[in-house]
């Protein structure tokens, strides 16, 4: 008697395994085979969606955030070496807002800011130099950016896993004293909650009235200044 309740418990047991592992796992059972494992739920990338997309009736806010960064690149050629060399300075202290309307065009008030005081690079006496010659800090102590329109920006604002887009920026930049309207080649990436990219544009210190760096073991100077900013935005809808 003993003996049947343990067969009937066994087989009452195997069954219940068949019906929790599926047909293809008992087969494996069957044939001495470890059955497959099921794979774990995937998780979202990091920079997904961030929250239902933002509505695109309305203008949306564009915060500048932590991880924003400005620089500038100059070509220059140094004394005793045969090759020339990129100086690059560079500050996170940015500040600013800007507002898109849904039809592209920007509202009133918006703009960017650097701090040119916190300009730093690989050589204190370069950067002395910039401050007080070249940028006169002291006197102009920001650059501001002021979106007059865009070319190429998709309307409404994309939004979504990664939408990407590339554009072209016409601002006003306020630099030195001097306001010269610019433009910047834009790539973005506009995701629900937060927008980021980089955008790029070339200047020259004549076009400012800035005065080229003159240092001991620099030969020479190029014209160009090339800007950079990598900027990271909260997205709200207003």
């Amino acid at each position: 008697m003993s003996r049947m309740l343990t067969r009937r418990t066994v087989l009452t047991t195997v069954a219940g395994l068949a019906l929790t592992l599926g047909h293809g796992a008992w087969s494996a059972l069957a044939q001495g085979q470890a059955p497959a494992q099921t794979p774990p739920a995937q998780t979202p990338a990091p920079g997904g969606r961030g929250g239902p997309p933002p509505d695109p009736t309305k203008p949306h806010k564009l915060e500048v955030t932590q991880g924003t960064r400005a620089r500038y690149r100059v070509t220059e050629q140094l004394a005793g070496i045969s090759f020339p060399n990129d100086a690059v300075g560079t500050t996170e202290a940015i500040t600013g807002t800007i507002i898109v309307n849904p039809d592209g065009s920007f509202a009133a008030g918006s703009k960017l800011s650097v701090d040119l005081r916190t300009l730093t690079s690989d050589q204190s006496m370069r950067d002395n130099y910039i401050q007080n010659r070249t940028l006169e800090t002291a006197k102009f102590p920001t650059l501001e950016i002021v979106p007059k329109r865009a070319v190429g920006l998709p309307t409404p604002l994309p939004a979504g896993n990664q939408a990407q887009a590339g554009f072209q920026l016409i601002a006003d930049v306020t630099l030195h004293g001097v306001t010269k309207e610019t433009t910047w080649n834009v790539v973005a990436t506009f995701g629900n909650a937060a927008v980021g990219g980089r955008a790029t544009t070339t200047v020259d210190f004549g076009s400012f009235n800035m005065t080229k760096p003159t240092l001991a073991r620099l030969v020479s100077v190029e014209d160009k200044i090339h800007l950079e900013i990598e900027f990271r935005c909260t997205r709200t809808a207003m």
